[in-house]
């Protein structure tokens, strides 16, 4: 599997405040990361695998509703999670 719970963990220890930082914004928003950069490169040699694109419009759906809740909330925090993970807007 692509994602186990010792990777998740680590994205997690990264990203939030500890291993166990699962609700805040910033590890969630890392993980949704990893999860759609794996899809995408799924669907590369898969390109017929519909139920697979729906899923990554989905988690890019969610992403993005995260990434506007963080800019509500505080702008400097969504900067560098921004810049840390490399995302543009």
């Amino acid at each position: 599997m692509y994602l186990d719970s010792a990777k998740k963990q680590e994205i997690f220890a990264k990203y939030g405040t500890s291993n166990t930082d699962t609700g805040s914004p910033e590890a969630q928003i890392a993980l949704f990361s990893y999860r759609i950069s794996h899809l995408t490169e799924h669907l590369k040699s898969n390109k017929k695998d519909y139920n697979t694109e729906r899923s990554l419009k989905r988690l890019v759906g969610k992403r993005r509703r995260l990434l506007d809740y963080l800019t509500d909330i505080d702008i400097e925090r969504y900067r560098a999670i921004v810049k840390e993970l490399g995302l543009r807007r």
